[in-house]
């Protein structure tokens, strides 16, 4: 596939920090992805992924100058995939070769404390400078919501979210904020890789834990196994306090995933959305 399929502005960065992918011997394969246009390019050399942000993730502040920087603090880590160039809509990375966990794999990582480790990992790591603004968020993501759908119940509730404290933190650090299975990569050497990388920041760690608590519908035994095997990597963090901690968050969470659902629904039309998020809307007495 010729370069030229590529649009102006990642021809521009691809000139700028690897001129050699614009070669017609590149073989360039576009990768199926919920993150906006991805394109893998091989050649002598190199093996990268171009990866996009579209206009609705800049406008809820996907920033891929901000991805890159927090890539490159997480060099020297094996935690995250090699940052290569960015510009506004685009980011190069070193291609990770690896598959997306498959539930077999998944459940293997949760009972062997290989993901707890990971997270420990992650969360003793230097801070990136950008914080969390939860808040801000959860604005942005109701602009993008379908107008209609907004109901008076569910405006004074926004609104109530919007006026409330944040938990107070039991501990801040880098957070990857998107772990699931098919954001890992289960490598030959045994290694796990997170990828995409987008909605990273600075905020509290029982946040992180709250997110993958839910978003992975882990069951009551997997979320005790999980806090024990972390706390044990995690010096100074009791296990009690900081599963009341997550607790504390469930219901930012879970208003957070609703608005999201809503955001996709109003993007895409895909009405796996709208049942996605009737659960919530449920425990919020909206419907």
């Amino acid at each position: 596939m010729p370069v030229c399929r590529i649009d102006a502005e990642l021809r521009s960065v691809l000139a700028q920090f690897l001129p050699q992918a614009l070669q017609e011997s590149v073989a360039l394969l576009p990768v199926s992805g919920l993150s906006g246009i991805r394109w893998r390019l091989q050649g002598v050399g190199f093996d990268l992924l171009a990866r996009e942000a579209s206009a609705k993730k800049i406008q809820i502040g996907v920033g891929r100058r901000q991805e890159f920087r927090l890539l490159r603090m997480l060099n020297d880590s094996s935690l995250a995939p090699r940052p290569l160039g960015f510009s506004a809509r685009w980011l190069l990375i070193e291609w990770v070769p690896g598959a997306p966990m498959n539930s077999q794999g998944w459940e293997k990582v949760l009972k062997t404390g290989a993901l707890a480790g990971m997270l420990a990992r992650l969360h003793q790591r230097q801070r990136s400078g950008y914080p969390l603004n939860l808040q801000a968020l959860y604005e942005h993501y109701w602009v993008s919501s379908d107008p209609d759908r907004r109901s008076p119940s569910w405006l004074r509730l926004h609104k109530w979210f919007l006026r409330q404290h944040l938990p107070v933190s039991i501990r801040q650090a880098l957070l990857h904020m998107d772990v699931h299975p098919g954001n890992l990569l289960y490598q030959q050497n045994g290694g796990l890789v997170l990828i995409d990388w987008e909605y990273a920041g600075d905020g509290d760690v029982a946040l992180e834990l709250a997110l993958l608590f839910f978003g992975n519908r882990l069951t009551v035994e997997e979320r005790e196994c999980f806090l024990g095997d972390y706390v044990l990597r995690m010096p100074g963090l009791d296990r009690n306090h900081l599963r009341w901690k997550v607790d504390a968050w469930l219901p930012w969470v879970y208003y957070l995933m609703l608005l999201w659902y809503e955001s996709r629904w109003q993007q895409t039309g895909n009405q796996d959305f709208i049942a996605l998020g009737a659960p919530l809307h449920r425990y919020f007495s909206l419907i």
